[in-house]
Formats: C-alpha cells, sequence, structure tokens
C-alpha cells in the first residue's frame, strides 16, 4: 500500500511538472516569433525609407553636379576672355584651381553603398552634400565678383586713356564695326532670356559679360588709336597745334597739326595700325602719306622727302613711311603731322601723352 501511494504521488508530480513546462515553453515561441516580425516590419520600413532619401539624394547630387558644372564652364569661358588679354594675373582664381572646383566635389562626394544606409544616415549625408554645393556657389560668385572688378578696371583704364586724347569715349564706339548690344551665347530667343528673370546666376553672368565686352570694345577702340610717335629718332616740337601766326604772311591762322623737327632723312614712321590711303603730292604738304586707321581715325604726315610705301598698302604700328624733308610749303626740314577723327582735326600731343599710359 506505501509503494502504492508513493507512485502515484510521484506519477501525480511528475504530470503536474510535464504539463506546465509544455505550455511555458510554447508561449515564449509565440512571443520571441512575433518580436522577429515586428523587428522584420520596422527593418523593411527603415529600407523603404532609407532607399526613397538615396534615390532623392541621387537626383539632387546629379542636378547639383550639372548645374555647377554649367556654371564652370561659364567661368572657364570668361577666365579664358581675360587670359586673352593677358589681364588673368589679377584675378584670384587660377586656372588649377578652377579645374578643382567641381572635381573636389564629384572626389569627395559620399561613395554609393551597396546596401542602402539608414535614415538618418542618408538625411545626414545629404545635408552634407547641400553644404558643400552651397559652398562651392559661393565660392564661384566670388570668382564672378573678381571677374567683374577687373573688367571695370579694364574698362575704366582704356576710356581714360581715350579721353586723354581729347575725343570722345562714347563716340569712339558709336563708330560703325564697333559697340553694339551684347548677346550672350543661348540668349537669343525669348525663352533663354526669359531665364535671366529667374536664375540669379544666369542674371549674374549675363551683367559680368556686359561689363567684360564694354571693356574689350574700348580695348579694340585703343588698338585704332595713333598713339605712336611718328618720328623714329629724337625729334622736338617746333610748332603747335591751333592759331599761330602764318610763318609766310605772318597772318594768324589756324594750324591743324603739330611739327617735328630732327634731321633731314630721319624715319618717319605710322603710330597706328592702318592702311594707306595716300601717298604722293598734294598742294602745300609737298610729298605726302595719308593712313586710315579705322574706327574713324585717320593721320597725315606732310613735307615727306621721300615716300616708302603705296596707297592701298597695309600697314603696322612703326612701319616706316617715308623721310623727314622739306617738300612743300615749307621753311626747312620738318614732319607736319595731322590726326583726324570723323573729319574734325586733334591735337597730335594730346595723343602722344594718351599713348605714354599704354604698355
Amino acid at each position: 500500500a506505501t509503494l502504492i501511494v508513493g507512485w502515484c504521488l510521484f506519477a501525480t508530480v511528475a504530470v503536474l511538472l510535464r504539463g506546465p513546462g509544455i505550455d511555458i515553453q510554447g508561449g515564449s515561441s509565440d512571443r520571441k516569433t512575433a518580436r522577429l516580425e515586428r523587428d522584420l516590419r520596422q527593418a523593411k520600413a527603415a529600407e523603404q525609407t532609407a532607399l526613397q532619401l538615396l534615390e532623392t539624394r541621387t537626383t539632387d547630387f546629379n542636378q547639383s553636379i550639372n548645374e555647377a558644372e554649367d556654371r564652370h564652364k561659364t567661368l572657364k569661358r570668361l577666365l579664358a576672355n581675360l587670359q586673352g588679354q593677358d589681364t588673368a594675373s589679377s584675378i584670384a582664381l587660377s586656372s588649377q584651381n578652377a579645374s578643382l572646383l567641381i572635381d573636389s566635389t564629384i572626389e569627395e562626394g559620399d561613395p554609393r553603398q551597396s546596401r542602402p544606409e539608414g535614415a538618418e544616415e542618408a538625411a545626414n549625408n545629404t545635408s552634407t552634400f547641400r553644404a558643400r554645393t552651397d559652398e562651392l556657389i559661393t565660392e564661384q560668385a566670388v570668382f564672378l565678383d573678381a571677374f567683374e572688378d577687373e573688367a571695370v578696371r579694364r574698362s575704366e583704364s582704356a576710356r581714360g586713356i581715350i579721353r586723354l586724347t581729347g575725343v570722345s569715349a562714347a563716340r569712339v564706339l558709336e563708330q560703325p564695326g564697333m559697340g553694339g548690344p551684347l548677346v550672350p551665347v543661348g540668349l537669343t530667343n525669348s525663352a533663354a532670356a526669359a531665364d535671366l528673370e529667374t536664375d540669379p546666376f544666369k542674371k549674374r553672368i549675363y551683367e559680368v559679360e556686359a561689363r567684360l565686352y564694354e571693356a574689350q570694345q574700348y580695348e579694340s577702340a585703343i588698338h585704332a588709336l595713333p598713339l605712336g610717335p611718328p618720328v623714329d629718332v629724337p625729334y622736338r616740337e617746333t610748332s603747335g597745334f591751333g592759331y599761330r601766326s602764318d610763318p609766310f604772311n605772318r597772318k594768324t591762322a589756324f594750324h591743324e597739326g603739330t611739327d617735328f623737327g630732327a634731321f633731314y632723312g630721319a624715319p618717319i614712321i605710322a603710330t597706328a595700325p592702318g592702311t594707306v590711303t595716300f601717298a604722293g603730292v598734294k598742294g602745300g604738304y609737298g610729298r605726302v602719306v595719308e593712313v586710315d586707321h579705322g574706327g574713324g581715325f585717320r593721320t597725315r604726315y606732310g613735307h615727306l622727302n621721300s615716300i616708302t610705301v603705296k596707297a592701298g598698302s597695309p600697314i603696322g604700328i612703326g612701319q616706316k613711311l617715308g623721310t623727314m624733308g622739306s617738300t612743300g610749303r615749307s621753311t626747312g626740314p620738318h614732319l607736319h603731322y595731322e590726326i583726324y577723327f570723323r573729319g574734325k582735326s586733334y591735337d597730335p600731343i594730346k595723343f602722344l601723352r594718351a599713348g605714354k599710359h599704354v604698355h
């Protein structure tokens, strides 16, 4: 009886212990499965968010890079225009730095991952990229300011030289074949022109190009100005421009040029590039050479002993035209030199003084 009672107690305890043990293990497994499913759903949601952010970041990156490259090409074109006049050294932007503007942005950009980044990391990287892009745009604005300052400096310098001659700088640019409205490449239709109102960078480029264009027009005008000396040896002024007592009849008369003395046979040279329009004998001038320099400017070299050029011949600045003499209405060997702009005579001495500022 004791054994039976003991066996019953053992069996009862075993059943009680085994039954609840199985139920506890089964409940823990369900909770783990639910937790894993929840974690998986959260991971998928995070992955989807990261992919969306990555796609947005990639689109922004490509768009910003394209815009930066377009701006960089424009800056390089402006730099090339300045370099063509040997003034790029005054610009803080060098060609090497310019080439790094875009390259550094691309190389330093966060590499694309084989796995999607977390949402927070993608957002931080996007913010960093935008900050770098903003920094690049700021640098380009600084360079544009430097370009404009250089263009203004060149324009003012050239305009000042023209004013020294006594000729109106505005009238010089009114000449046929010079001046005119600036129409940059890409702004030849209304749609492109409308971009100026919506794109601040394009509008800024247009403003800088207008400044540069103006400077180039004034500098081109200076090349047509007869600023060089007409005698290729040391000389002296013997009679100035304006009213004077005529050496023959002693009456007051207007002297439309300046007389330079040196020695008989001294070389007479062109004071600017141009084309010979007359080479021969003309009244009181004796042997004379006349040159058209373009832009409304003409020069005349009178009382020559000999002439070394022919009408229609192109000439360069400093090219020999003949030799000093005393032909025509002259009291001795000298050069009678005249400068005309649009048919009006101007004081040659002012042109010579202005020429000292051209290097």
